[in-house]
Parts: structure tokens; sequence; C-alpha cells
């Protein structure tokens, strides 16, 4: 089970990494093998799935989406736990967003995916 103040905990310590545009810092949260999924990753890196495995893949996603958008800033809305996952909603450049967690043993996340208004 996820615990409500871990939950809190890392929605604000992820937001403030993207705001800062700290890429490492925002990759510290996530297992070498993640899985990301988002409708983004089409535009940016070009691949159609949607579905990006392993760190280094999407570090070098999220290095040309911040570069992209170097006003970037997100502001955290609602925090919701799951059983074994964590959904944050907040408000970016794409309006109301949605980014939900699957976490490993260690507290680190091993999958996630991001929903964005159409």
């Amino acid at each position: 089970m996820i615990d409500p103040d871990f939950a809190r905990r890392f929605a604000q310590e992820w937001i403030e990494a993207w705001n800062a545009h700290d890429l490492e810092r925002i990759l510290a949260h996530y297992a070498d093998d993640f899985e990301m999924a988002s409708p983004v990753i089409v535009q940016v890196a070009g691949e159609p799935s949607g579905v990006l495995r392993g760190k280094a893949n999407v570090a070098a996603y999220w290095r040309k989406a911040l570069a992209l958008r170097p006003d970037l800033h997100f502001t955290l809305e609602r925090v919701l736990v799951g059983a074994q996952s964590v959904a944050i909603a907040y408000r970016g450049h794409r309006g109301a967003s949605v980014e939900t967690f699957w976490f490993g043993a260690d507290g680190r996340v091993v999958r996630a995916a991001a929903h964005y208004e159409p």
C-alpha cells in the first residue's frame, strides 16, 4: 500500500524538480528500467507507440522537451493515492494534466503514464 505522506512528499518533490528544470533531480525518482507512456512522446521523441523504456531513453526525451519549453511550470492541484500507485493532478502549459506512477519496492517509479486534456 502507498502511504499518503509518501505520496504527498513524492508529488511535491516531483513538481519542484520539474519547475527547477533539473533533469537529474527528476530522474532520481525513477528506476533505471522504468517505462514512460505519454502522447507527447509521439510528437517529441518520434516513438509511434507513445512508450519509452529505460532511464537513458526517457532522459533524452525529457531533455528535448525541457529545451522546447524553457518556461515550463507546473502547479500541483491534487494528489490521489492508490494501492500501488500515485496520481498527481497538476496544471501546466497543456492545461489540466494527470500523471500516474507505479512504484517498486525501493520507492522509485517503475512505470508512469501521462494524461492531458484533449
